[in-house]
């Protein structure tokens, strides 16, 4: 349900100051969404705001015996529809801008595909590559003491972002439990399969791509047993992506990590390239695959391109030189808002973040609803439903994008705004 603007000032003057601030980025889509909506003013500033932002210090017991402390966030974007969602992240460069704006995308990204939570997400910023395991425990397990007012089952679910994984959320879930004195496995999700975590949830994000991809071809008429692919990032999301792609039968040319990047007209072995990748640490030096940038990867002529790594990737600055005719993005942010407007006057036809990457979201809803019924499912269950709310969303979003003549960026943030807003009708505002 829309509400009738009957002011547009809180619209103007808002847009991206920073071509690279994730934040302002987010500001902007939600701008250009809420104008077409015609959301109400007093809704469009309550949805542009976070609910709760709560910094916090970590401080650590280093193996040497020192202390260092460490800067920690958690924010809260929005709670009217559940339970706040969200990964968190370790890495050195994590800003509260950042995080801000990640809260936001979760807020969106379960509405599109009517998960019911709201957005949140967290970060230490801390180098997890240059500490023990040892360190990166105390530090996660310090970190969850801090954040514990705010965290719960029923209030706020962390999961595994950049450089965290299954064992942190097991630490996470663990301390939690500790301190409210009995188990509680549904205060994380993305967790160890035998403490409560879901099958199918470690390939969610890479799966939910293809599912969208699939859709995507059919709306662009692309056989995709006969499309060039290129994936950027061969993490958790691009490497189970890139695996499955491959087993649909399209031709993976290039793929990139943070060490750099291959290409292979031809195709590459996708299996073969895992394994090496495990072996050597990065995907560099395959056998049979020329060498090329991590920055021109995204450059590379295909047909689809998976940006699947990190924030702003593709931007103003190299927008023009994308081949790809479908963009999945696979990561969070990886495009900016001045690229989006390069790459719509192209043509390109954009699968949102907000909606491509909600596949692990998906599964975290159903590692949940599954840890609160202490009932779980044999994972072939878990990838049909997986596959339903995907094509369903999909389908959802390019009827919003046709309807308003959109892209499907655009659409995405219209919908699940929209969804928020009638949420929030519906329930009131306490105020």
């Amino acid at each position: 349900m829309s509400v009738t603007s009957h002011d547009p000032g809180p619209y103007a003057g808002v847009g991206p100051q920073s071509e690279f601030n994730p934040y302002e980025a987010m500001l902007d889509r939600f701008e250009q969404a809420a104008k077409r909506l015609k959301l109400d003013p007093g809704v469009y500033d309550i949805l542009k705001s976070t609910d709760r932002e709560l910094t916090v210090s970590v401080p650590c017991l280093m193996d040497d015996g020192s202390y260092r402390v460490f800067r920690g966030y958690r924010v809260q974007h929005n709670l009217a529809v559940g339970p706040a969602k969200g990964g968190i992240r370790f890495a050195p460069d994590v800003t509260l801008d950042e995080v801000r704006a990640l809260a936001a995308w979760m807020t969106w990204k379960c509405a599109v595909v009517g998960v019911p939570f709201g957005g949140a997400k967290g970060g230490v910023v801390c180098d997890p590559k240059a500490l023990s395991i040892g360190e990166v425990e105390r530090i996660t397990r310090r970190y969850t003491a801090a954040i514990m007012d705010i965290i719960g089952p029923e209030r706020d679910v962390p999961a595994p972002d950049v450089n965290t994984n299954e064992q942190v959320m097991a630490w996470i879930m663990d301390t939690y439990s500790m301190h409210v004195r009995h188990t509680v496995t549904a205060v994380v999700t993305g967790k160890p399969v035998g403490l409560g975590g879901s099958l199918g949830r470690r390939e969610a994000t890479g799966r939910g791509v293809l599912f969208v991809l699939r859709e995507a071809a059919k709306v662009r008429n692309l056989d995709l047993t006969n499309a060039k692919v290129v994936v950027q990032g061969f993490g958790n999301v691009g490497g189970i992506g890139a695996e499955l792609i491959h087993a649909e039968g399209a031709k993976i040319v290039g793929v990139s990590d943070i060490e750099g990047g291959i290409h292979c007209e031809a195709g590459l072995d996708i299996p073969k390239l895992i394994e090496w990748s495990k072996e050597h640490g990065s995907v560099v030096g395959f056998p049979g695959a020329d060498a090329v940038g991590k920055e021109e990867i995204v450059e590379l002529p295909c047909d689809v391109l998976v940006p699947a790594a990190t924030e702003n990737v593709i931007r103003q600055s190299n927008a023009d030189q994308v081949k790809a005719s479908i963009i999945v993005e696979g990561a969070n942010g990886p495009t900016t808002a001045r690229a989006d407007e390069i790459l719509q006057e192209k043509g390109v036809f954009v699968v949102p973040d907000i909606l491509a990457n909600a596949g692990g979201v998906t599964v975290s809803y159903l590692e949940w609803v599954q840890d609160r019924m202490g009932y779980f499912w044999e994972e072939d269950e878990v990838n049909r439903r997986l596959g339903i709310v995907m094509r369903r969303a999909f389908h959802e979003v390019h009827e919003m994008a046709e309807k308003h003549d959109v892209g499907m960026r655009i659409a995405a943030y219209m919908l699940g705004i929209d969804r928020v807003a009638t949420f929030m009708s519906k329930r009131g505002i306490y105020a």
